[in-house]
């Protein structure tokens, strides 16, 4: 059934009139004929009854256009749905990411946010492990680095760049590195979501290439505040 063809009928019955509905609709008084007309014929039935003066509804055009009005209204019911409403978003929002990000980056922002979303209530879950978004009911997480789990869809929102510290007194004591082979004779504070694993070492671009560089670990921490 097309929904088009019910509004169009629907405003004829209302206002007993092709020619008053075809201006309301801005459409020709023939192309709202031909809709109703079309609607008659795919129903099996005449919803109207046409003088020169006069558009009554039939018997079956009375009971039709009840239920059309319903339809109609479900109708506009489920396109909204799936809308942007005019003040925002609205209902409830469960997010998880790195502690880090969510204090430095996010959480400023967030008030502004708030203000332009009133009736959305967001939930922000701080945690550097491997969640589970689905058993654990979050709408989205943010994570750095390369997707886990294929199952998900996964869009960039951005980059980070990264770069090696050293605090005066290590370098004073075990000297300052200059090439990636200097630096694979330190020992470093290594990074793990789950304490006991160790990481394959640290990724370097050389040119076009990514060159892995296995490091020797004297701390192992799960938290991005620590790291």
């Amino acid at each position: 059934m097309d929904f088009n063809a019910l509004q169009v009928f629907s405003r004829v019955a209302e206002l007993s009139s092709f020619t008053l509905a075809a201006d309301q609709l801005g459409l020709t008084k023939s192309r709202v004929s031909t809709v109703v007309q079309q609607l008659e014929k795919q129903l099996g039935t005449r919803l109207l009854q046409r003088t020169t003066r006069h558009v009554r509804l039939t018997a079956d055009g009375e009971q039709f256009l009840e239920r059309s009005k319903e339809l109609m209204a479900d109708l506009e019911q489920l396109q909204a749905m799936f809308q942007p409403a005019t003040s925002g978003l609205r209902g409830s929002l469960r997010i998880d990411m790195p502690n880090t990000l969510a204090r430095d980056v996010v959480l400023p922002k967030l008030p502004e946010f708030l203000s332009a979303h009133p009736l959305l209530e967001v939930g922000i879950s701080t945690s550097d492990r491997r969640v589970d978004v689905v058993q654990e009911g979050f709408d989205c997480v943010v994570r750095i680095g390369p997707l886990a789990d294929t199952d998900l869809i996964a869009r960039t929102i951005g980059a980070l760049e990264m770069c090696n510290l050293a605090s005066p007194a290590y370098l004073e004591r075990h000297g300052t590195p200059a090439t990636l082979a200097d630096l694979s004779r330190h020992r470093i504070v290594h990074y793990a979501n789950q304490l006991g694993r160790h990481g394959a070492g640290w990724e370097y671009q050389r040119g076009r290439e990514t060159v892995l560089l296995p490091m020797r670990c004297a701390l192992v921490v799960n938290g991005t505040d620590a790291y």
